[in-house]
């Protein structure tokens, strides 16, 4: 992969040249493919869609449309099963609080602490409010979710699992389609948040099985302002909307709201229009690099980062085992924020913090991490420049 021809597709590097970012994970950078055609809504044509009895609403409500088909397709979905939210936040939340209609007290849910808080939350409250039983998978000693471990914590009384295909903070890969067969074989909906999972390889909702699964269009070069809940089509059938107003109904009495089918049932008032588009070119914008590419370039990257830093004193890395290209590390003794600003002073993007993961932070018995993430506009040069400012760091703060 030639990534200096990647990085000139991303006007972020034209107008800082000396940055480096490694912060993939929080959000990725866009390219200019996706600023275009987000750009060419609003300017050719940028009005409503459902609405307008005219020419350029039909043009709008087409492109809303194909959008929505081509995101069906890249997960092997249907056109029905693709709701459009605001971010996966959302979506996870709007899955919970559906589906916890049919929940009855003492029902089980079961979640992890590897959950980046939009998984876990919705059910934890949910489980206060309708005396449901949360449990916790037991994680391995490395901080696995397993197939074994899920086995051993089913019982009679479980209903939902809510969990992870990507770690947000470990890069660890779950077997989402083996979890899933055995849930299923015990009548447990599985509801995957694969918001870390779709910037680094392929879906298949229909190999895979699940019941739910969500993700944003920022973390794979798509915009902000947008996720996508995939729901079974028998299983959104059956929910209940929690967001009622324009365009989700067929007709409207003073007592009583005939609602329309699925999906346009889940997505009251005027939707992320431009946003959904600007997502459309991004799927595009993958399928023109390939999964596999980028697969092998970014643990090209991990591997080559961590011969590195095996040479390195002073630090703790947590996951030399990641599934992907990231790396969840401290400088030892130094508060992550603290360190942070040392690799901002070099123009080193990286996150510092819980990760929007408190319960991860608990396990290692630490006050957060650092983390860094690669993808397609890295390379070695930025590997070599993350690697040095960790030395750098090492030695500035070991004079205190």
């Amino acid at each position: 992969m030639d990534v200096n021809k990647i990085k000139a597709l991303f006007p972020m590097y034209t107008k800082h040249p000396d940055l480096i970012y490694l912060d993939s994970s929080a959000t990725s950078l866009k390219p200019q493919y996706v600023l275009d055609k987000m750009n060419e809504y609003y300017s050719d044509y940028g009005v409503n869609i459902h609405r307008g009895v005219y020419n350029l609403s039909y043009i709008a409500t087409d492109k809303y449309d194909e959008a929505r088909q081509n995101i069906a397709s890249f997960l092997n979905a249907d056109f029905q099963e693709i709701v459009f939210t605001k971010n996966v936040t959302e979506a996870l939340n709007k899955a919970a609080l559906m589906f916890s209609e049919f929940l009855s007290p003492g029902d089980e849910v079961i979640t992890t602490e590897l959950e980046h808080h939009s998984s876990m939350l919705p059910w934890q409250v949910i489980s206060k409010n309708k005396k449901l039983k949360l449990t916790y998978l037991p994680l391995t000693k490395e901080g696995r979710i397993t197939v074994e471990n899920f086995k051993k914590i089913i019982t009679n009384k479980t209903r939902i699992i809510a969990l992870t295909y990507v770690s947000n903070t470990m890069g660890y890969m779950t077997d989402i389609k083996e979890i899933t067969k055995i849930a299923h074989e015990h009548n447990i909906v599985v509801i995957v948040d694969a918001a870390q999972a779709v910037p680094h390889l392929k879906i298949d909702v229909k190999d895979l099985d699940c019941d739910f699964l969500a993700f944003s269009g920022h973390k794979m070069f798509g915009p902000t302002g947008i996720g996508v809940l995939y729901g079974k089509k028998a299983l959104l059938k059956k929910l209940t909307p929690i967001d009622f107003g324009g365009d989700m109904n067929e007709n409207v009495d003073l007592y009583d709201v005939e609602i329309k089918d699925i999906p346009y049932r889940f997505e009251a008032g005027t939707p992320p229009i431009a946003e959904a588009i600007g997502l459309s070119a991004a799927v595009d914008f993958i399928k023109s690099i390939g999964y596999e590419n980028i697969h092998m370039h970014e643990i090209a990257l991990l591997n080559y980062a961590h011969a590195k830093l095996k040479q390195v004193k002073g630090i703790t890395v947590y996951n030399w085992t990641s599934d992907i290209g990231l790396i969840n590390f401290n400088i030892d003794n130094v508060h992550p924020h603290d360190a942070a600003t040392l690799f901002d002073k070099n123009n080193i993007a990286i996150r510092a913090g819980h990760h929007c993961a408190q319960l991860v932070s608990k396990l290692l018995k630490c006050n957060g991490t650092l983390r860094a993430s690669f993808y397609i506009y890295n390379d070695r040069n930025d590997v070599d420049a993350f690697v040095r400012t960790i030395e750098e760091t090492v030695s500035f703060f070991s004079q205190f």
